[in-house]
């Protein structure tokens, strides 16, 4: 077969099969028709009414399935379904041979926000008409609106649906706000975090209050939440700390030495940062704050237990943006930072040396008075404190290594 026998043969095949395509999705479309028709003639042929109504919680229904001649049976071969589970009998009444009703009393808030699923059935279980109820209860006024700006770039506020929480229906609530004295109310589009929370992405102005509040409603009525007003440096928060770093302090085992940098968005704005820290020990989950940090990048944690392993957090408050009056929101605490403790050097443990003197005894007693003074004075991050205590932590050891030389000497 020549080139143009070939190209000829292969675009005939090319159309024979795009034709077969078609007629199958035409077959395809065909059938599903016809097996959609006997439900289609049944909706036709039969409703229930009220169709799709919406109830308070508690209330009584009395819904009617009407069938038309057509299907040539009675209403008194038809059964009743709520949400896939059949109805009993003494819930029916039949009211013409075209006409079965059913009456529910004290009904519960829908099981799905969708609506419950009242079905008609033909005595085979065949479909004949169906109605969504609708269940629930008014939203309450929404509460507890909070509100907090990310280095005062954006805006995002949760709240929370009221005391009764569930209204069992489709409820909608909408996050509004706009500037007090002036300016467009508008509406949060971003809900797409947490529930019951909205985001402001940009667009804010700042030194000037903005006005919040959530509207919330449904088929049953509707509520607002009080107005929050708020300038946006008043609720800044910010990334946590970067670059944590936790270290030994040389070779006392008792503790560590924790640094950070304040956060780098901030770095263009006049402000004072308040920071804590965090931290516990590798085998437990309880955590020890430090309250006191202040706005310093560092600070030593004293009166730890020797060789163990310990983790730190450290989180930021901004404080006073630009002359803000109003304390900041602290940020989320950093990722854990891990460092362990010197361990305790026993080398000495079990010799044969003498007892010390009188003298060295009775210093010992001082220092040991001195330094439970010092760990219980010296907690968190004062500097002043913590000197005094290296001062005499690194004095000690010396001292120790210092007899220690002398005893190995004495025995060589």
């Amino acid at each position: 077969m020549d080139y143009a026998c070939a190209r000829s043969h292969q675009h005939d095949k090319n159309r024979f099969e795009s034709a077969r395509g078609r007629q199958m999705t035409i077959l395809v479309i065909m059938l599903f028709f016809v097996a959609l028709l006997p439900y289609a003639l049944a909706a036709h042929l039969a409703v229930i009414s009220p169709q799709d109504p919406v109830l308070h919680i508690g209330s009584s229904l009395t819904a009617v399935c009407t069938i038309s001649a057509e299907l040539e049976i009675t209403a008194r071969s038809l059964y009743w379904t709520l949400n896939g589970k059949r109805l009993a009998r003494n819930t029916y009444k039949v009211l013409s041979p075209t006409e079965s009703s059913v009456t529910l009393h004290q009904l519960n808030g829908s099981l799905q926000q969708s609506g419950d699923n009242l079905v008609c059935h033909r005595s085979n279980g065949e479909v004949l008409a169906g109605s969504c109820l609708y269940v629930g209860s008014p939203p309450e006024k929404p509460v507890n609106l909070t509100c907090w700006s990310r280095n005062t770039k954006d805006l995002s506020c949760r709240w929370r649906p009221g005391s009764q929480g569930e209204t069992f229906i489709n409820t909608k609530y909408i996050l509004k706000y706009k500037l007090k004295w002036y300016g467009k109310e508008k509406d949060c589009e971003d809900y797409t975090g947490q529930p019951y929370t909205c985001y402001v992405p940009r667009d804010l102005a700042i030194f000037t209050p903005y006005e919040v509040w959530v509207e919330a409603s449904n088929q049953l009525g509707s509520a607002s939440s009080d107005v929050i007003t708020l300038d946006i440096l008043d609720v800044v928060t910010t990334d946590p700390p970067p670059d944590v770093l936790v270290s030994r302090v040389g070779d006392l085992e008792d503790q560590l030495s924790v640094c950070w940098d304040n956060p780098p968005a901030l770095k263009d704005y006049l402000f004072q940062a308040k920071y804590q820290i965090r931290y516990r020990v590798e085998e437990s989950d309880e955590w020890k704050v430090i309250d006191d940090a202040g706005n310093q990048t560092s600070c030593r944690l004293a009166g730890l237990r020797a060789g163990t392993v310990y983790f730190v957090q450290v989180r930021c408050n901004p404080i006073g943006i630009y002359g803000s009056k109003k304390a900041g929101i602290w940020s989320d605490w950093s990722h854990s930072t891990a460092a362990s403790t010197p361990g305790i050097d026993r080398s000495h443990i079990g010799s044969c040396d003498s007892k010390p003197s009188e003298h060295n005894s009775t210093l010992r007693k001082e220092l040991k008075q001195f330094f439970g003074w010092m760990r219980k004075h010296s907690y968190g991050c004062t500097d002043v404190s913590i000197k005094l205590y290296d001062q005499w932590r690194v004095w000690l050891q010396k001292a120790q290594k210092t007899h220690d030389q002398v005893l190995q000497s004495g025995k060589s």
